[in-house]
């Protein structure tokens, strides 16, 4: 290894090392510059205060995912993905059942009742419409958001997939 180039790169660690240690926030002496700093590594000097000034706004806080457990909007790209978890049962072409029904423009319409497929008496039953909430809510776990229904898929847990699944479906023409 070239001895110059060894030096440069033991600059260089030094300088992130003494970076590191200036950025924890205690107190201590500044660091010594070292003795060859190559040209191309020059910290560019601060921006002077200009009198009068308003001061720089706080940063923002980071949301609390705690308290929101809200999707982000749904992503109809990502949402053809995770419908492949439905394609074994569901089909998005019109009037195409599978093992369930056709899911071409569920988003807005009655549960049970698309021509042409059987459901079980608790989804024909339900007076459920196919809104985003009453699908998100449904998809999270079908069995428990609908008891009786023959739908024996676990759910979607997550709630960005369940947008983006809804994302999806709505995009569907």
């Amino acid at each position: 290894m070239n001895c110059r180039f060894s030096t440069e790169i033991a600059t260089i660690g030094l300088m992130a090392m003494a970076l590191a240690l200036a950025g924890c926030g205690g107190k201590s002496e500044p660091s010594p510059a070292p003795a060859a700093v190559p040209a191309k590594i020059e910290a560019e000097p601060e921006p002077a205060a200009q009198p009068n000034a308003e001061p720089a706004p706080a940063p923002e806080a980071a949301p609390d995912t705690a308290v929101a457990d809200a999707a982000a909007p749904g992503d109809p790209v990502k949402g053809k993905r995770v419908f492949l978890k439905c394609l074994a049962c569901h089909s998005i072409a019109m009037g195409e059942n599978k093992v369930g029904p056709s899911l071409y423009k569920i988003v807005g319409a009655a549960a049970g009742k698309s021509e042409n497929f059987r459901y079980s008496d608790a989804l024909a039953a339900s007076g459920v419409i196919w809104t985003e909430e009453a699908l998100d809510a449904y998809l999270e776990n079908p069995a428990k958001n609908l008891p009786g229904n023959k739908m024996l898929f676990p759910g979607l847990p997550t709630p960005q997939e369940r947008a983006d699944v809804i994302a999806y479906l709505k995009s569907v023409e």
